[in-house]
Order: structure tokens, then C-alpha cells, then sequence
């Protein structure tokens, strides 16, 4: 069958790059792709959220089986146009889309099903925000309550950051419309946990656990990221806290999504905070994590491509995934100044030598073609992605590609996976 991948950064890549190892497939579009997808896949100059060309484009094709990447095409309803146009797509519809488009709908929908989350309050009103930092104090979490690209959360150490960044977001309107409200919470402590799951609205089957690092520097200090490299497997999460959270997170809201009207097809991502074996649900996402995608394609043994179509066709029960018993690791490297403002244009050097390395994926995020050159493009360029008998030598691996690649600028985080060994 033909696919069509939607998107162009380095989730897009690892699905890409397990998807072109299916039998089943003859030939892969991906819109809009990058320079390193383009080695896998035809890069069909499309943008994420043009739904109805994205739609013809699929039709003249032929396309067998579109695979949506990012949040935004699902919470625009590309899921919805699909299927009313008979297409096999893999992805959750607009109205269950709606739990990573807005924080303050994923947040009502844990307190309706008792799911574990922090205490929070939804503001449209700058006053009403202020009053509520003031009386709970800090630290506290302020998070714009549309999708803002993995920077909309704040995490305030004092009751003036936190009421600088309900200024930022409800006055001056730092992410649009995505800030037309907040949603302020209790600030969680504990450890960082990735828990993804795919479902077809009935089944559930998850992944291997995984873990991100979304701080831009060392030791989780400096703004938040869309994530500075992920590994799996994650040993904070332990067998029985496995099965708890399928018990306690991923059931309650698929049982309680479909008993709303809106049922969930596609991949649930659960952001945990864990602590002293308890667990909280931090957020959801739509789509699987960037950049915990890497590690835990890199690890999948499975045919990817049947497990899709299951989903979207709803016949997940019964599916298993194997799983490689190798540890996966993806170290980020972004471009200077991310995630704040970061110059483009600069050749990056190393690939080449990178792809020699075994056990090596380097996966395109940020990256562009001028003049025949590989050159960054976005804040997040490259996941370097090792695989190793154990944590420790999946992140020696990993290091050990990210140390030949450079360009000006280029930086990355030196700890991606060290909590994993201090367990």
C-alpha cells in the first residue's frame, strides 16, 4: 500500500524510518517532510494544516493509510475530512483531539473520571488568575490552555513569575489565541514519566515506558522545551505502576471519552509526575511525544503499519507489540538560543560520519536543504538516537554521534538518561 506521513520533524522521521521496514509498503509521501525523511520518502510540499489539499492529495494518490504526526492537523479536524471522504487515517478526531488542544478540557475531564492530576483553576479573567496565584502561593504552574508548540507551560518559583506569565499570556497575548485562557495548577514534585498507548476507543495497548527531558539545560534548569531527548525503557516506571496506570489514567478516560461521545482512536500520550509510587497525570497529548518517538521506535520489533491500521479501523483487540530488549536513547541538539529567538542557514557538519556508527539513527527535526547543504532550520535539529545493551551504553552510543556532528551555535543537554542510572 502507499502512505502518506503528515509532518516534518523528527517524530515524523521515526515513523517514517519503521514504517518503510513494512512489508506491506510500497511507497511513502510525506508532507511536508525534511532532508532526512527525503531518504525514505517522497516530500510532498504540503503544510501540516492545509487539510483539503492534504486531502486531494491523498485521493489522486491513492493513499492507503495517512499517518497524522502533529497536534495541529488533528485538532483541526483532518481526521473528521478523512474518513467522511471513506480514507483510512490513524489519528484521534477533532472532538478527542480537544484533550491536548485545550488543558482546561483535559483537566475537567480528569475530575469528571477521577483521574489523578494536580489541583487547578481555569481563568479568562486576569483578576480572578491573580487572586488564585495569591491565595495558593508559589511555586506554581501557569499553562496557556491552547497548543503553543511545548512553550506555553510555566513553571513559576515565586507569585511574580507566575503573575508575570498570566500578564504574558492573558494581556499581552504571548500565544495568541491559544492563550485566550489559563489554566493554573499546584506545582508537582517527583520524577518525569512518559506513558504512551495505543487505542482504537476500546483496547489499549501501550508501549514501553519512556522519558523526556523537557528543561533546555542541565539538570532540568532553564525554560521549558518541547523536550531535549527521551529514553526508554524508564525504570522510575515499575511493572505494578505499569499496570496502575493503565488501571487508574489510561482506562477511566477512554471508558469516559467514549461514554461523552467522543470516543479516542489513534496514540495517547499520559505526562506523569510519580512520586513515592504515586501518580499524577501532568497532561495529554494527541499524538506520540517528540522526542520520545525515537528511543521507542527505534526499540519497537513489531511491524508498525498493522498496528495503525488496527486502530483506525477499530479492530485493535487481539494485536500484541514485541519489543527489542535494547535500551533506546535520544539526545536533542538544538540551535542556539532555543527555544528562545535562534539564528537559521548553518551547514551542519557530521552526518556523514554519524551514519557509519552502528546502532546510530540520526532523525531530522529542524533541518532544511540549501544549495545542496544540510542546514538547521528550526530550534530542535536533530534526535541522535543509540541503542545499547543497557541505558549507560545506549547513552554512550548516542553521545558518541552527537560529539562528530556540529554547526555554529549548536547545543545540546549532556545528561539525557542519567536518572534512568541512578536507579
Amino acid at each position: 500500500m502507499k502512505v502518506l506521513v503528515i509532518g516534518g520533524g523528527g517524530r515524523e522521521h521515526a515513523l517514517v524510518w519503521k514504517i518503510a521496514q513494512s512489508p506491506l509498503v510500497e511507497r511513502i509521501y510525506c508532507a511536508p517532510g525534511n532532508p532526512g525523511i527525503a531518504r525514505q520518502a517522497e516530500c510532498v510540499p504540503l503544510a501540516v494544516d492545509d487539510v483539503e489539499r492534504l486531502l486531494a492529495f491523498a485521493r489522486e494518490r491513492e493513499i492507503g493509510l495517512t499517518v497524522v504526526g502533529p497536534e495541529l492537523p488533528l485538532t483541526l479536524g483532518i481526521v473528521d475530512r478523512f474518513r467522511d471522504a471513506g480514507l483510512t487515517i490513524f489519528g484521534a478526531d477533532r472532538k478527542a483531539a480537544q484533550i491536548e488542544g485545550s488543558k482546561a478540557f483535559a483537566k475537567d475531564l480528569m475530575a469528571r473520571h477521577g483521574v489523578p492530576t494536580a489541583a487547578y483553576g481555569t481563568f479568562t479573567d486576569h483578576r480572578q488568575a491573580v487572586d488564585f496565584i495569591m491565595s495558593h502561593g508559589a511555586p506554581i504552574v501557569v499553562k496557556a490552555d491552547g497548543l503553543a508548540a511545548g512553550k506555553g507551560v510555566i513553571v513559576a518559583r515565586t507569585e511574580e513569575e507566575a503573575i508575570s506569565a498570566v500578564d504574558s499570556i492573558l494581556l499581552e497575548g504571548a500565544f495568541g489565541e491559544a492563550g485566550s485562557q489559563v489554566v493554573i495548577e499546584e506545582f508537582l514534585e517527583g520524577e518525569e514519566a512518559s506513558f504512551l498507548a495505543f487505542t482504537d476507543g476500546k483496547t489499549i495497548l501501550p508501549l514501553a515506558s519512556a522519558q523526556d527531558h523537557k528543561p533546555v539545560f542541565d539538570g532540568d534548569q532553564g525554560p521549558n522545551t518541547g523536550g531535549m531527548g527521551a529514553y526508554s525503557p524508564a525504570p522510575v516506571v515499575t511493572a505494578e505502576l505499569h499496570e496502575r496506570i493503565i488501571e487508574t489514567v489510561l482506562r477511566p478516560i477512554i471508558d469516559g471519552m467514549a461514554s461523552e461521545g467522543c470516543p479516542y482512536s489513534g496514540i495517547l500520550y499520559a505526562g506523569l509526575m510519580i512520586k513515592n509510587g504515586d501518580i499524577q497525570v501532568l497532561e495529554f497529548n494527541a499524538r506520540f511525544g517528540d522526542p520520545e518517538a525515537q528511543p521507542l521506535l527505534a526499540r519497537l520489533k513489531s511491524d508498525l503499519v498493522p498496528v495503525l491500521l488496527a486502530c483506525a479501523r477499530g479492530s485493535l483487540e487481539g494485536v500484541s507489540l514485541d519489543w527489542h530488549d535494547k535500551a533506546a536513547v535520544c539526545v536533542v541538539i538544538a540551535s542556539g538560543g532555543y527555544p528562545g529567538s535562534f539564528e537559521k542557514g548553518y551547514e551542519i557538519r557530521g552526518l556523514e560520519e554519524a551514519s557509519t556508527i552502528d546502532d546510530l539513527m540520526v532523525f531530522h527535526a529542524g533541518t532544511a536543504l540549501n544549495d545542496g547543504r544540510i542546514v538547521n532550520s528550526g530550534g530542535r535539529v536533530l534526535g541522535v538516537t543509540g541503542l545499547g545493551e543497557t541505558v549507560a551504553a545506549a547513552i554512550d552510543k548516542a553521545y558518541r554521534g552527537v560529539k562528530v556532528i556540529s554547526w555554529e551555535g549548536a547545543h545540546y543537554r549532556t545528561d539525557i538518561g542519567k536518572k534512568a542510572l541512578g536507579r
